[in-house]
């Protein structure tokens, strides 16, 4: 009996041993599965974050690839001395966007139009005019060959010039540039070589713009570079009556277009008054200037509606507004009635200059 309770006892721890060494076996396969799927898991993450990395660095490629677009800045324009002075607040019934303008019959001398026309401004390449009076007064050779030097080279305001250093012109075709296309280093070039050199010949400048009792001008150079050389309408319609009276000037001054040869180069130059191409337009002498602290200018001798007219407009806010400005004039000459009263604008008290 006891040996059979003695067996039965073996074979119960047996079969409990078995049990436990199995459960023990089968418990870390039960606790695999979540790992293998928290795994499973962990590597689908991996890859979802390596497929954002190798986007992004893929963008980035992209990105450094691509061509940078220069960032363009604005520089602010400088305001004309017109401007500053406030003259831009006058208004007129043409609403011209020229500050300062006046036109004149230059047989009666009435005025028929006028807005700031004793206001003082820098007058920038109307300069030239004046410049063109001198040479073609003195009669000097205009045959005679000048050079342009390093002396003519543009150091007030860095503007270029396809008249090189060393190049050869005579005084005619440098006063031809100087009038028609406003060539800096023509008309520099027209003074310096002028007898008694720069200084004498900006000395005549001031002095015919005293006897022709422009009271309100002052010329420092002979291109306009400058804005120290000023002026008001006023005495620019004298200049202009003055110098219409030159057939040089008017001729070279309303020429279309003119070429030089230098060498074996030949150089193509252009009216910068667009309306002497204009058929709609008789014009009898006209001159162009910008600089920024004079705006746009433009003096013309023009024939409208049967009358000689003289017309100045200084300031102007736009490259085309001059031209605009003077298109304006004549629509409105041409609608009015011969004897009809003047036009003044309302002046704001500033003056510029």
């Amino acid at each position: 009996m006891s040996n059979t309770l003695n067996s039965i006892f073996k074979q119960a721890l047996q079969v409990v041993g078995i049990l436990t060494f199995s459960a023990a076996l089968i418990a870390p396969v039960a606790g695999a599965a979540p790992a293998k799927r928290q795994v499973a898991k962990k590597s689908l993450a991996t890859k979802a974050v390596s497929k954002k990395v190798i986007s992004s660095r893929k963008s980035a490629r992209f990105v450094a690839k691509s061509p940078r677009r220069p960032v363009i800045v604005a520089s602010p324009s400088r305001p004309s001395f017109g401007q500053l002075a406030g003259l831009h607040s006058a208004q007129d019934p043409l609403e011209l966007k020229s500050s300062v303008a006046l036109v004149i019959d230059q047989d009666t001398h009435e005025v028929l139009f006028s807005k700031n026309d004793h206001a003082v401004l820098p007058i920038a390449s109307l300069t030239k005019l004046m410049t063109g009076v001198i040479i073609s007064g003195a009669q000097l050779p205009m045959d005679e060959a000048i050079t342009i030097a390093q002396d003519d080279v543009d150091t007030e305001k860095g503007s270029r010039s396809r008249l090189r250093v060393g190049s050869s012109l005579t005084r005619g075709e440098l006063l031809h540039l100087a009038l028609m296309s406003s060539e800096n280093r023509a008309a520099h070039a027209l003074g310096r070589t002028y007898p008694g050199g720069m200084t004498a010949f900006v000395n005549l400048m001031n002095a015919k713009a005293r006897m022709l009792g422009m009271k309100d001008t002052r010329y420092v150079e002979p291109t306009g570079l400058s804005s120290l050389n000023q002026s008001s309408a006023q005495d620019l319609a004298t200049l202009v009556n003055a110098a219409h009276s030159d057939p040089v000037l008017r001729e070279l001054s309303t020429s279309t277009g003119y070429q030089v040869a230098l060498g074996r180069q030949t150089l193509q130059y252009n009216n910068t008054n667009r309306l002497v191409k204009n058929p709609e337009w008789e014009i009898g002498l006209q001159k162009t200037g910008y600089i920024s602290e004079a705006g746009q200018c433009l003096v013309m001798q023009t024939k409208i509606a049967g009358r000689k007219l003289i017309m100045v407009f200084l300031d102007s806010a736009g490259k085309l507004s001059r031209l605009g400005d003077a298109e304006r004039v004549r629509r409105w000459v041409e609608s009015q009635p011969v004897g009809a009263s003047k036009i003044s604008a309302a002046t704001p008290a500033a003056r510029g200059g």
